[in-house]
């Protein structure tokens, strides 16, 4: 079993928010934090479709490292790491109760849909997905009410539900990253005005 630790350009990635992950492998990069084994990793991502190939790929891009000892990092990179940690909480915006539409960048449905998949498709699976590996049977509801959706708008006003439930569930770091990659689909093509 590996494990595997963010290397400090994963850690500038994830505190600005870079362009250089794919929303999906985004999720992946906030829980490589160490400690966790990359069989665990891979048991939490799972519902998103993610595996062990999304794992190399993080660590081809240098994003991620395998740690040779979790007690023999140097003072240095603790402090560098927690640098950049405190600037990654004051970049982020906590998920809380209203969470309002986000600012989107349009982008092309090529690079946000899955092949093959319209939108309210692409929606749909992830929240049936997400819902059953992040909530589990406390979602049951939640996914009665993504089965009733008929649209796309139908889909939106459930993110609110969704996102305080994730929180709930999993805390704010998942429900952050899982709330980027919903609104990518939510807003497809859209720019939101704040």
């Amino acid at each position: 079993m590996s494990i595997f630790d963010k290397t400090e350009r994963g850690r500038t990635e994830i505190a600005t928010r870079g362009q250089t992950v794919a929303p999906r492998l985004r999720t992946l990069l906030l829980l490589v934090d160490g400690k966790t084994g990359n069989d665990e990793l891979l048991r939490k991502v799972a519902g998103l479709g993610l595996g062990q190939e999304h794992l190399d790929e993080l660590l081809q891009a240098g994003l991620i490292q395998a740690t040779a000892d979790a007690g023999s990092a140097s003072a240095n990179t603790v402090n560098a790491a927690s640098a950049v940690n405190n600037t990654a909480a004051a970049a982020e915006a906590p998920v809380s109760k209203n969470i309002p539409p986000p600012v989107v960048t349009p982008v092309s449905d090529e690079q946000v849909l899955p092949p093959g998949q319209t939108q309210f498709e692409a929606i749909y699976h992830f929240y049936n997905d997400t819902i059953k590996s992040m909530i589990g049977l406390r979602g049951y509801g939640l996914q009665l009410k993504v089965e009733r959706a008929g649209s796309v708008q139908d889909f939106r006003e459930l993110r609110q539900v969704y996102l305080e439930a994730v929180l709930k569930a999993k805390g704010e770091e998942i429900a952050r990253s899982l709330r980027g990659r919903l609104d990518q689909l939510l807003y497809l093509g859209e720019r939101q005005q704040p």
